[in-house]
């Protein structure tokens, strides 16, 4: 007796009716290509937006269950759980089966945990936080720490969503040149429009699909470390912690009798950090540039004694050495002038090399380029911005001769 083909008909009877509960992710659906597959024990993808399905699967499965599984696929390709099980893999060191399998069900628990429900059935079997006694709300990487591999999860070995779920390759998988797999831009193409649908559909779509629209359009960046790699690259620019000295004498001395000559050396930059301490800077902002100074000193050698710190709002207060960050005083809190700040820190004694200002932006900027090399780090604002005698008040943008970091 021959096996049963795959019912196409059930299985897109199951796709319309998973677009129509969830209308913002019906690109996704539509974008996902299906593969009859007899290797799979339901339904898995790969990261080529491949589907592959088991026939006895489909037979067995209603069709209200059957559209709840097609959004649960989509939504691990969608939330790139391929991409982070490979990372946090790469990070803890974590190889096997075993624990792919651990990967595989931690994403199920970040996707079901606010999945079904309005118009879609909870399919058998699927694993949520609560089914482990975890807490929801939570992302993939968070439930990867809270739990083992043990009885408690004996019966979910059959799970497999497929490389798309734990970024393990399967032996089904047809690969990046098999038939009708998505390119990495159309891949990105499908992640934008369904981050479109979820943005001009806020009063429907669950908070962890907000969420995740939010970071599509505004991916987050490793800001600490884009913030240390700008200071250190000013730092090491050419000028930058150069100065003569009569330490070494300079081989040239050989050509000119009766006379030493200084050589040029490189000794450790110094860095002067004005930091915001307006009205409009908060306290968690202020707590947080104290964390910067710290990877700031980090950045140039770990050499706290030269790293200045100079507070300023509308005037700059007195220059402190980093001794221990968190006895500098932040005083402040009137308007913004960060000009001062600049003046104070150039007007020290060694000069610094490189100057880093953390502020929120809203400031004047100097009207010249100081004579070294300048980082500024951004705290986070909206579009608007305020001025209490001026409310149609647009904030100068950090001039074009400094390095610009978003923070946070």
């Amino acid at each position: 007796m021959e096996p049963r083909a795959l019912d196409l008909d059930k299985l897109f009877a199951a796709r319309l009716q998973a677009a129509r509960a969830r209308p913002y992710l019906a690109t996704a659906l539509f974008a996902l290509h299906p593969v009859e597959s007899r290797w799979v024990p339901t339904m898995a993808v790969d990261r080529h937006w491949r589907c592959y399905v088991s026939p006895a699967f489909v037979d067995r499965m209603p069709v209200e269950e059957l559209a709840g599984v097609w959004v649960h696929e989509v939504s691990h390709l969608l939330r790139d759980h391929h991409g982070r099980s490979e990372r946090v893999a790469r990070e803890r060191g974590l190889t096997g089966a075993g624990e792919r399998l651990r990967m595989n069900i931690a994403a199920d628990c970040e996707i079901n945990d606010d999945a079904f429900g309005d118009g879609l059935v909870t399919p058998e079997g699927a694993v949520t936080p609560g089914s482990l006694g975890l807490r929801p709300g939570e992302l993939m990487e968070d439930y990867l720490r809270q739990f083992r591999l043990g009885p408690h999860t004996q019966s979910l070995v059959w799970l497999d969503c497929g490389s798309g779920a734990d970024g393990r390759e399967r032996e089904w998988d047809l690969g990046p040149d098999g038939a009708h797999g998505l390119s990495e831009q159309e891949r990105d193409a499908v992640r934008f429009r369904v981050a479109q649908g979820i943005a001009g559909r806020r009063g429907t779509a669950p908070a962890g699909w907000r969420r995740w629209a939010e970071e599509a359009f505004h991916p987050p960046q490793p800001w600490r470390e884009l913030l240390g790699a700008a200071v250190r690259s000013a730092a090491s620019a050419p000028g930058a912690g150069e100065d003569y000295s009569y330490g070494r004498p300079s081989r040239r001395s050989a050509g000119v009798p009766g006379a030493v000559l200084p050589s040029l050396r490189r000794r450790p930059p110094r860095v002067s950090v004005v930091i915001d301490t307006s009205g409009s800077v908060s306290d968690a902002e202020l707590g947080s540039a104290i964390l910067e100074v710290a990877a700031i000193s980090r950045a140039v050698g770990g050499r706290r004694d030269l790293v200045t710190v100079v507070p300023c709002d509308a005037a700059a207060r007195i220059v402190h050495p980093l001794c221990r960050g968190e006895g500098i005083p932040l005083m402040g809190g009137g308007g913004t002038d960060l000009r001062a700040g600049f003046t104070k820190a150039l007007r020290a004694r060694p000069g610094p090399d490189v100057i880093v200002a953390l502020t929120d932006g809203q400031t004047p900027w100097p009207s010249t380029r100081p004579p070294c090399r300048t980082v500024v780090g951004l705290f986070p604002r909206g579009s608007a911005s305020y001025d209490e005698e001026d409310p149609d008040h647009v904030p100068d943008e950090p001039p074009a001769w400094a390095r610009v970091v978003e923070i946070g």
